[in-house]
């Protein structure tokens, strides 16, 4: 049995469909809040592996919520991996690349340095220094601009604006790849199975859609698919302020994924999926 943290978040539903025999825990079940809960919640279940797919989310309020941020992006995952290594099971755990500072143009890879520029991005690096200090058998596998047909994300919200305005000014000096929830979840899986048998393939990994595009581009092609009529004015980040520092640059070197026999999903043909899913497909 695969034990996942998270149950209503994008990549837990994604998970939900690829493997429903394994046990989910939402917050009613383990409020990640209070780490010792995710202790008993593993030692009670006794998995095969674990998935962390919850975290504290809320970018621009994790700025003023940092503390709390931190117990459940970092304590949390820390708490779950030195479980996970007592009892001899792999971690697979979600991050992001918010735990680098976005200067530059060159894709980052998974030993470059790292600076976030964020609570939230500081947050998430705490969960993998202590998940790497553990010594469990582990695959932190960071991603970027995750989208699904659940929840809320970038492409819904463009949809949703598209009901109502016919132009729409987006972002488009902040660069990265767009990554669908359904196979984030399928290379956690990948993952977690892999390392059950062999957990020397242990590390950090980078996971995001291809190929890598601006904000305004990505909503170009959402219209597009879905036979929108929408003008997108390109804008830079500056005219759109917001409490948390975006980085500009959220291109990742994912080359690594071939350990798992992982390529980068094409996130053009998820956006088709997830359109299909809310039906608005013309």
């Amino acid at each position: 049995m695969i034990l996942v943290f998270g149950q209503s978040g994008q990549v837990a539903r994604e998970l939900g469909r690829l493997i429903p025999d394994a046990t989910f825990l939402d917050r009613a079940a383990c409020d990640l809040s209070v780490p010792t809960d995710c202790i008993d919640a593993i030692l009670y279940n006794r998995p095969r592996a674990v998935i962390n797919a919850a975290a504290y989310t809320a970018v621009d309020k994790a700025e003023s919520e940092e503390e709390l941020a931190t117990v459940i992006n970092g304590h949390a995952p820390a708490a779950m991996a030195r479980t996970c290594d007592e009892l001899r099971i792999p971690l697979v755990h979600i991050s992001t690349d918010y735990v680098f500072d976005g200067s530059g143009t060159d894709p980052r890879g998974p030993d470059d340095a790292t600076a976030p520029a964020n609570a939230y991005g500081r947050s998430k690096l705490v969960g993998e220094e202590g998940i790497r200090a553990s010594g469990c058998a582990h695959a932190i596998m960071r991603t970027s601009w995750v989208f699904s047909s659940h929840g809320n994300n970038f492409v819904k919200t463009m949809l949703r604006l598209s009901d109502t305005r016919d132009m729409l000014n987006v972002v488009s000096d902040q660069i990265g790849g767009p990554t669908p929830a359904r196979d984030i979840a399928y290379a956690a899986m990948a993952m977690a199975e892999a390392l059950m048998v062999d957990p020397t393939r242990t590390g950090t990994y980078h996971f995001s859609g291809a190929p890598d595009v601006s904000w305004a581009d990505f909503a170009r092609e959402i219209f597009r698919q879905a036979g929108r009529s929408v003008t997108v004015n390109d804008i830079p980040t500056s005219d759109f302020p917001t409490p948390a520092k975006r980085p500009l640059n959220s291109r990742m070197d994912c080359e690594s994924l071939r350990n798992f026999t992982l390529n980068r999903p094409d996130w053009k043909a998820g956006l088709t999926t997830v359109l299909e899913e809310l039906d608005v497909l013309p």
